[in-house]
C-alpha cells in the first residue's frame, strides 16, 4: 500500500489529468454494430499536409464506466503537435447488479468487471483491421503507412496485444498472417504482465476478471498476456513514472525481462517523481516526454 504522500500524490495527479473538459471529435467513424464499436478521428492542426497517425486505446482497468472521453485532452494534445489520432472504443466490463461505478481514475476500483471475454479482444483486432479504410475516407490529412499506436495502462496492455497478434497462438480467432503495418507501440504504465499484476493486486484483480477469473485464466492467458507474446519484431518503448502506485513499475519492468528473454529489446523510460496519470495529462512534463517518444517512431 501506497504512505500518505504517495496517495497524495496520485490523488493530485489524477484530479489534474481528469479537470480537462472532454475535446469533441472532428469525426467518427463504427466498425461494428455495437455502440461501443466507434472511432474518434482528430486531424492535426496547422499546415500538416500528411501527418503521421497515431491510435490511442485508453484505459480504467476494462471497465465500463471508464471511455474514451477521459483520454480526449491526451488526443487533442497530440494533434497540436502535428499528429492525426484514432481514439478505439471498445466493449468494457459491465457493472454487476447491486454496485455502483467508481469514482474518475483508475485506481482502486470495485464494482465493475473488468473487460469482456472474447468481445474486448474482438472490438479491438476489429478496430484496427478496419482503421485503414476508414482513415483513406475520412482523415486524408493521416498517413496510415505511418502509424503508432499508444495506450494508457489497460490501454497500454491492449497496445501491445495489438502489436502481437501475428504471434498469437495459431487457433486465435485474432492471429493475423503478418505483424500489423505499425511504426511501433508506445505503451503508458501498461498491464504488460499478468502475473506480475496479479502479484501485486493492479487495480483491483482486474487482469484476472478480464480472463474471466481462476476458472480460465490459465487457459486464456496465452492468447491475452503480452509477457507472453514475444518477440513481436515491432519497435516498442514502455513509458513507466517511477511513483507510479496504480501500475507500479515492476509489471513494466518484467515485461522488458521477457522481451530480452526472447531476443527483443524493448526501451523502457522511466520517469522520476512521476505516477500514474501525468502521462496522459497535457497539463504535466511527463506528457510532453509520451509525446516525443510516439514522435521518435512516426516521423
Amino acid at each position: 500500500m501506497p504512505d500518505d504522500s504517495a496517495a497524495a500524490r496520485a490523488a493530485a495527479e489524477e484530479e489534474s489529468a481528469f479537470s480537462h473538459p472532454p475535446v469533441d471529435p472532428d469525426v467518427s467513424a463504427v466498425y461494428g454494430d455495437h455502440p461501443d464499436q466507434v472511432i474518434d478521428f482528430y486531424t492535426p492542426k496547422g499546415d500538416v499536409s500528411l501527418a503521421p497517425l497515431v491510435v490511442v486505446l485508453h484505459g480504467g482497468a476494462w471497465r465500463a464506466p471508464y471511455d474514451r472521453r477521459h483520454i480526449t485532452p491526451f488526443a487533442d494534445f497530440l494533434t497540436r503537435r502535428g499528429f492525426a489520432v484514432a481514439n478505439v472504443e471498445y466493449r468494457r466490463g459491465a457493472v454487476l447488479p447491486g454496485q455502483g461505478g467508481p469514482e474518475p481514475g483508475a485506481g482502486s476500483v470495485a464494482g465493475p468487471v473488468a473487460g469482456r471475454w472474447p468481445d474486448t479482444f474482438d472490438d479491438v483486432a476489429a478496430a484496427l483491421d478496419a482503421l485503414p479504410d476508414l482513415v483513406r475516407q475520412l482523415v486524408p490529412q493521416a498517413d496510415p503507412r505511418r502509424m503508432v499506436i499508444t495506450g494508457h495502462s489497460a490501454g497500454g496492455h491492449l497496445a501491445l496485444w495489438a502489436a502481437a497478434r501475428h504471434v498469437l497462438p495459431a487457433d486465435a480467432p485474432w492471429r493475423t498472417d503478418r505483424p500489423t503495418p505499425l511504426r511501433g507501440v508506445v505503451a503508458l504504465a501498461p498491464i504488460a504482465d499478468f502475473t506480475v499484476a496479479g502479484e501485486l493486486d493492479v487495480c483491483g484483480g482486474a487482469a484476472l476478471q478480464l480472463l474471466g477469473g481462476e476458472a480460465h485464466f490459465g487457459e486464456r492467458r496465452p492468447y491475452a498476456d503480452p509477457a507472453l507474446l514475444l518477440p513481436t519484431g515491432i519497435a516498442t518503448t514502455l513509458v513507466q513514472g517511477r511513483a507510479d502506485v496504480v501500475v507500479p513499475e515492476a509489471v513494466a519492468e518484467s515485461y522488458a525481462d521477457a522481451a530480452a528473454k526472447a531476443g527483443e529489446v524493448v526501451g523502457v523510460t522511466l520517469l522520476e517523481d512521476v505516477g500514474h496519470f501525468p502521462l496522459i495529462d497535457p497539463a504535466a512534463d511527463a506528457c510532453a516526454v509520451v509525446v516525443e517518444e510516439i514522435a521518435q517512431l512516426a516521423w
